[in-house]
């Protein structure tokens, strides 16, 4: 199908999959093009099926949704997008599923409309980043707070990089950016790009989880 988003399902429940593929399955723009059941089978069908998006459970018996995402993102080239799905927001797996490049993380709980947002978010190439959340996963899993490590960020951003990156971590888009700090968005657009860049960051998120693990930004 032309013009269609492919998403590849990996979720050890069956009955799991079949909720999403019917899900999905209703959208023109979007189409199922294989599932899985365990992350060991998810190279292979990266390699062979070519998905756009996927929708990969953490919690899984062989092998987990964190290796599966960390090998995909270091052996496949132009690597589909990954949101790891989960049933518990303060997973500790999700927060190292962020962290190996996953580009945002969805409860199992969440409404069927915005699992369907969230896949033509990432297609698009934008991130799933909840702010109240990665806070809170931060603050249980970072150890960097107050050691110093901060100040090596302030000697790599500017000081306007670093006013983008306190509101990334916000959640706020870029228009909304650039609203704040009165400036275009194609201007917040290349501060995005430089922050990305000199922390070495896949998007968004996981530059926003450098900043507080660093302690450049510290969890209230």
């Amino acid at each position: 199908m032309t013009g269609t988003t492919g998403v590849l399902l990996v979720d050890d429940e069956r009955l799991i999959r079949a909720g999403l593929a019917a899900i999905i399955a209703a959208e023109p723009d979007l189409e199922v093009v294989g599932e899985a059941g365990d992350g060991a089978e998810v190279p292979g069908q990266v390699a062979r099926l070519r998905p756009d998006v996927i929708l990969m459970d953490v919690r899984m018996p062989r092998l987990d949704g964190i290796q599966a995402t960390r090998r995909i993102l270091e052996t496949v080239p132009d690597p589909p997008k990954i949101i790891v799905v989960t049933t518990f927001e303060n997973d500790e797996y999700v927060y190292d599923a962020l962290k190996a490049g996953a580009h945002g993380f969805l409860l199992k709980r969440t409404r069927p409309e915005e699992i369907l947002q969230a896949i033509r978010m990432v297609a698009h190439g934008d991130t799933l980043l909840f702010p109240a959340a990665i806070r809170a996963l931060a603050a249980r899993h970072g150890s960097g707070w107050g050691d110093g490590a901060g100040a090596r960020w302030h000697e790599r951003l500017t000081e306007r990089e670093g006013d983008v990156l306190r509101l990334m971590a916000r959640g706020h888009s870029n228009a909304e950016i650039a609203a704040e700090l009165f400036v275009s968005p194609q201007t917040v657009k290349t501060h995005v790009g430089n922050v990305l860049a000199k922390l070495n960051a896949r998007d968004r998120t996981q530059a926003v989880i450098l900043a507080y693990e660093t302690g450049y930004i510290v969890p209230s």
